[in-house]
């Protein structure tokens, strides 16, 4: 096995995807390796697709979207470093339902999954769309899509819509399917109107708005990431039925109602019809909608991050320890 960081040899087949940002004139290509098969398998089979590009606010020279790949929540990755080991230009695919691009500089101790990597050739046209998309996010709130393709193939775009054999599971991830595909790559209205300051129930103390900001993007995450993706592998995993229900349950429910109460309405009336019917849901019921409700609301995280004002705390800089101890 490499070394950690090491460059890797092994293809799969000479596979080759192009990721483009068509906005900002950018194309760089990366070849799939062998590090963790499966999850390029997924990646590949799932192309033609766009999203919404989003870019590291935490850890650094990092590019991600959301991936309409639902089995990225539960595939095993037999291959996982610390992402900040790894060369530049190395693609990822990761359990939080993301594509990835390390271009520079990471931070945080992350272990993360390869599948690929950009040729070297291409690194500039990287490193410029990383730089225009970090503007993107924390600035401008232009939105900045990306395209994966296949290699010398034509672009396109869909998103999978799962089935249940249950009715009422059946028309909810139908219902969840046709809102996800509708903001998939526009912004969800109920987001942009609170993040311009519109509440219809008056959420934000004392008439503000940046802390219900605050609290909305707190709440989504984790509900996407780790509630219903933690549900997804619970059930891929063999976790009994009544423990998923009960999980289920005590997860989703409270964040889903306060989110609600923020302006995410859809959201907290697709959880009440979910929670409505899961005690007669089976095992395959129960995995196709709360996957179908993971892509949904990672979905709307995406949005959440894209849209939140990054910037107001611009006057708040960064300390090195070593400036902290000059400064004591």
């Amino acid at each position: 096995m490499p070394n950690e960081g090491e460059a890797v040899t092994e293809t799969l087949s000479g596979r080759h995807v192009e990721i483009a940002w068509p906005d900002l004139g950018i194309t760089v290509s990366a070849e799939l390796d062998g590090r963790n098969a499966v999850l390029a398998d997924a990646l590949w089979e799932s192309l033609p697709y766009r999203s919404l590009q989003g870019h590291a606010l935490v850890a650094g020279h990092d590019l991600y979207h959301v991936a309409p790949i639902p089995s990225l929540l539960h595939l095993h990755a037999p291959h996982r470093f610390d992402r900040r080991e790894a060369p530049d230009g190395t693609v990822f695919c990761s359990a939080l339902q993301h594509v990835g691009i390390k271009y520079g500089t990471l931070t945080e101790p992350m272990p993360a999954s390869p599948v690929g990597q950009v040729r070297p050739e291409d690194m500039p046209g990287l490193i410029e769309a990383g730089h225009a998309v970090w503007d993107s996010v924390h600035a401008t709130k232009k939105p900045v899509l990306v395209e994966v393709r296949k290699a010398g193939t034509r672009g396109g775009h869909s998103i999978p819509c799962l089935t249940a054999a249950d009715p009422d599971a059946d028309s909810l991830i139908r219902d969840v399917y046709a809102e996800t595909e509708r903001i998939w790559l526009s912004e969800p209205p109920e987001l942009a109107d609170l993040h311009r300051g519109w509440t219809p129930s008056g959420a934000g103390s004392f008439g503000t708005a940046l802390p219900t900001l605050l609290f909305v993007n707190g709440e989504t995450r984790p509900l996407g990431h780790a509630a219903y993706g933690g549900l997804v592998r619970g059930v891929v995993e063999g976790m009994s039925m009544d423990s998923l229900r009960r999980m289920a349950r005590l997860l989703v429910g409270v964040p889903a109602e306060f989110l609600g109460y923020c302006g995410l309405e859809k959201l907290w009336a697709f959880t009440q019809r979910l929670l409505s019917c899961v005690d007669h849901l089976d095992r395959d019921d129960f995995l196709a909608v709360v996957s179908q409700m993971a892509l949904y609301v990672n979905c709307l995280g995406g949005w959440n991050l894209h849209l939140f004002p990054w910037d107001t705390g611009g006057h708040v800089r960064q300390h090195r320890p070593a400036e902290v101890g000059r400064r004591s």
